[in-house]
């Protein structure tokens, strides 16, 4: 599979690249970081130019986070008007848009690539949130930055060993994103346990 990933990137070049990690922006399964590390390695080969690899992936990936972003925010209004019917689902959302207004920043950085696999959902809760677009778009940006140096520099650095590179690499992200989930999860189950069980309507009656 590594060989093919080499054949899209020596055949097509920097607008592969671009293609790749923009669609990888809206959650679709394309291997937009190998293809970086395979594009690492044929720049160190003197096949691609650093430039144009590094352009083509960041800008690929701007592209993507806006779009996602501008697709939360334009379908958000709907899914939003409907949850807001419900009284308790309209103070999680209210919740929601409080936690990511105070931490959003943080968030949408280290989801380009510490937790890249949560990036797109990131992005579409972002824009469903009406996070500020300044706000989302600095940090977004700066972890994209990461995200491309990251693996084009390992990829010029290790390309003769990108099979063994890219798993390892996947492994962490894997393993980084998976504890990231248990410790939103276990906070969540925390907070709701010191709430304790709602009172029952019979408690304290005596008995007749």
């Amino acid at each position: 599979m590594t060989e093919t990933f080499f054949a899209l990137v020596s055949d097509w070049g920097a607008p592969a690249l671009a293609l790749v990690t923009f669609l990888s922006c809206l959650a679709l399964p394309v291997p937009s970081s190998l293809m970086m590390l395979a594009a690492g390695a044929f720049v160190a080969a003197g096949d691609l130019t650093v430039a144009a690899v590094v352009g083509a992936a960041l800008g690929g990936a701007l592209l993507g986070d806006q779009a996602g972003y501008q697709i939360g925010r334009l379908g958000g209004g709907v899914l939003r008007a409907r949850l807001d019917r419900n009284p308790a689902r309209a103070r999680l959302i209210a919740g929601a848009e409080a936690r990511m207004d105070r931490s959003g920043g943080v968030t949408v950085f280290f989801s380009r690539w510490l937790f890249s696999p949560l990036g797109p959902y990131v992005n579409l809760i972002a824009g469903a949130t009406r996070m500020n677009w300044l706000r989302f778009t600095l940090p977004a940006a700066l972890g994209e930055v990461v995200w491309v140096a990251v693996y084009v520099g390992v990829g010029y650095a290790f390309g003769t060993q990108l099979t063994m590179i890219g798993d390892i690499l996947g492994n962490l992200v894997g393993l980084a994103t998976s504890l990231a989930l248990a410790a939103v999860l276990g906070r969540a189950l925390l907070q709701r346990g010191k709430k304790g069980p709602k009172p029952n309507a019979h408690q304290g009656q005596a008995c007749s």
